[in-house]
């Protein structure tokens, strides 16, 4: 892969050329874009780890996706500067790359549905075990069956910014290429037709078969190198380990600090575990010690912290660039960081004491009952209407009203394509926020009557 194509300011759906250099450049664009869609503004009330927080200093979605972006911004910037000099690029800037990083790193959780991994499994869990969902999934093969029984945040991101949001656009947002193939962490289509495939972009899927197109003209515009002559899959962009590692920098450390103000650990324990992750600790004391809070002394450690982890993850992709533009390193940047033993220390603390915490797990498994049973009532719904239209039951012809047009088809007449049907309503439940949800889900149940 070659940087000047890999950094390609072409918009996805439009025919207009990037524009001239100005105050905003084409990457700039990219963030404003994201920052005025209707779903990033979604992710205020969509969990990070702490659903339906009472909280207000607790992370959502939408901060987790802010700080990520600033992390990746850093990162970015960092990096263009080492790859402008190291390729003599004379038409970039190192700011580019951080542009590029950021918005990639804004939008990484977009797709993510209600109740954050937990939704995720509802959706996975509603497709291979629901009465009526499993039966219809059933009936389809290939990755549009996949889609479905491997739902993913990632490729549904995909999906929002290039297709659901401004959908009378062609290409949604119209991203630069830049931007979306950096987003896209898994570019490889949900079926693979039991082929195994090493290395973390291959892990997962990036786009649904309805987006496989799109997906198409973004790595063919950037020139990422296919991977495999019979599937929908690809290396991936090389800004793309920059935004993996952006979002895993900040969940590491910022869960921790989160867990902190929730009284999960204390101020000891954290500091025995960013204590190892400081570059040089004693240097630190005796700033730290002039702290009073506690609180502001973990405030001061994140700080140090991450600025310590984006200097390792710059230095391992500096030395491995030539390896990712030939498509040969296909592992997450911190696994290969000297830092690794004590930020794989953070995850494991995490999960002992705040993942599993009962304020946590409760209100996810309700979470998990609500996206389901949505999914669900409404699928039924929807099939009743495209089969039997205005013979449909009362109750369909009522309930389907409860759903958006775009998410059912023009004029409320469901689409005939059964696999868009339930892409649809996955859209649909996928992008309503935590409160959202649980408020639907009351009123369609009768646990509560609109007012009350």
């Amino acid at each position: 892969m070659h940087w000047q194509q890999l950094l390609s300011r072409d918009r996805l759906g439009s025919q207009q050329p990037p524009t001239a250099s100005s105050a905003r450049t084409d990457f700039q664009r990219d963030f404003d874009r994201i920052v005025f869609s209707s779903a990033f503004r979604r992710m205020q009330d969509k969990t990070q780890v702490f659903p339906l927080s009472k909280v207000d200093y607790i992370r959502t979605r939408l901060t987790h996706s802010l700080e990520a972006s600033s992390i990746g911004r850093s990162l970015g910037t960092l990096v263009g500067e080492q790859v402008i000099g190291r390729h003599r690029l004379d038409a970039v800037e190192a700011a580019d790359l951080g542009s590029i990083v950021a918005a990639a790193c804004l939008a990484h959780d977009i797709g993510n549905p209600p109740f954050g991994h937990s939704g995720e499994d509802a959706i996975r869990h509603w497709a291979y075990n629901a009465d009526y969902g499993a039966r219809r999934v059933a009936l389809l093969t290939g990755s549009e069956r996949e889609d479905f029984l491997s739902f993913e945040g990632n490729a549904q991101g995909f999906r929002i910014i290039t297709r659901l949001q401004n959908p009378d656009n062609p290409g949604g947002l119209q991203l630069t290429c830049a931007t979306l193939a950096a987003f896209t962490k898994y570019p490889r289509e949900s079926c693979l037709g039991g082929s195994r495939f090493a290395g973390i972009s291959a892990k997962k899927q990036g786009f649904t078969a309805a987006d496989r197109a799109s997906f198409e003209d973004v790595a063919a515009t950037v020139g990422l190198i296919p991977c495999d002559n019979h599937h929908a899959m690809w290396c991936r962009h090389p800004l793309a380990f920059l935004v993996e590692a952006a979002d895993d920098i900040s969940y590491r450390v910022i869960d921790i600090e989160d867990g902190f103000r929730l009284g999960h650990f204390s101020y000891p324990e954290v500091l025995e575990m960013f204590w190892p992750l400081l570059s040089d600790p004693e240097r630190q004391r005796p700033r730290l010690e002039s702290i009073l809070d506690p609180k502001d002394r973990v405030e001061f450690l994140r700080a140090k912290v991450i600025n310590e982890v984006i200097r390792q993850a710059l230095s391992c992709f500096m030395d491995n660039e030539d390896a990712i533009l030939a498509g040969r390193f296909d592992v997450p940047l911190l696994d290969e960081v000297p830092a690794r033993a004590a930020l794989d220390a953070l995850i494991d603390n995490a999960r002992q004491r705040i993942y599993c915490a009962p304020e946590v797990v409760s209100i996810q498994a309700a979470g998990f009952q609500v996206v389901s049973d949505l999914l669900e009532r409404f699928v039924q719904v929807v099939d009743d209407v495209a089969e039997h239209g205005e013979r449909a039951s009362p109750r369909s012809r009522m309930l389907i009203r409860l759903v958006p047009e775009q998410f059912v088809g023009p004029d409320r007449v469901p689409v005939d394509d059964p696999y868009l049907r339930l892409l649809l309503l996955t859209d649909f439940v996928s992008g309503m926020t935590d409160s959202y949800a649980v408020s639907l889900y009351k009123k369609v149940t009768g646990i509560s009557l609109p007012g009350n």
